[in-house]
């Protein structure tokens, strides 16, 4: 088993962080989050010598899983998550980008596998626990790996801020409770990566994001 490693590619005009995790030994790689820009994605993972094995995905809104589908027919390989609350977005994702006003070639997407609390996925030896943190989306999830002390966050907890909760299915205090039972117990030593801009450590956002105050 080699390291594993992590690159981002932002896609879509929303600039969603994609996220590539791969082992650095095998070259066997996950891609999180394929939002859009499939080709895009598709050439990355060649230029790098990577094999998808899976896609993951955290939540059902368009800019993390408009892809997902087509990215899923072009490699063959299964979509995994989010939890199941999410699939009336899921079900909705193919006209979502025209009323937004963007022309993203998004489709539909039905999983291969829902995910719930306390799940495990897994790239070759490197496991993550999965945990259920709605607020920003019903059904969104949270991808922890407890040996290298790192989470994919999607859009739960940013980098000095906090997921929107005015979309369809959003709920402010859900998110805070989410944040406050689930992502603050890993520990203030966990970095993340989120669904959009740069990452940071929660200990970082326990101590200076305005929206974790009294949490």
């Amino acid at each position: 088993m080699g390291q594993l490693q992590a690159g981002i590619i932002p896609v879509t005009p929303f600039q969603q962080n994609c996220t590539i995790l791969f082992d650095s030994e095998t070259k066997d790689a996950v891609v999180v989050d394929p939002g859009g820009d499939v080709a895009r994605i598709v050439e990355v993972l060649g230029e790098q010598g990577l094999t998808v094995r899976e896609i993951w995905i955290t939540h059902g809104h368009i800019d993390h899983a408009g892809g997902a589908d087509e990215l899923r027919e072009v490699t063959g390989v299964p979509v995994i998550g989010p939890h199941e609350a999410d699939k009336p977005l899921l079900d909705i994702l193919d006209t979502r980008a025209a009323a937004l006003g963007f022309d993203i070639p998004a489709r539909k997407l039905t999983p291969d596998r829902w995910l719930n609390e306390g799940d495990v996925v897994s790239l070759g030896e490197h496991t993550f626990e999965v945990f259920h943190c709605p607020g920003h989306a019903p059904g969104h999830v949270i991808f922890f790996n407890r040996d290298m002390r790192f989470c994919i966050m999607g859009d739960v907890l940013f980098n000095g801020s906090i997921g929107r909760t005015d979309l369809p299915g959003g709920n402010h205090q859900q998110l805070l409770d989410s944040i406050r039972d689930k992502v603050l117990p890993l520990g203030d030593d966990v970095g993340f990566l989120c669904g959009h801009g740069p990452g940071s450590r929660i200990g970082d956002e326990r101590r200076s994001n305005p929206f974790l105050r009294g949490l």
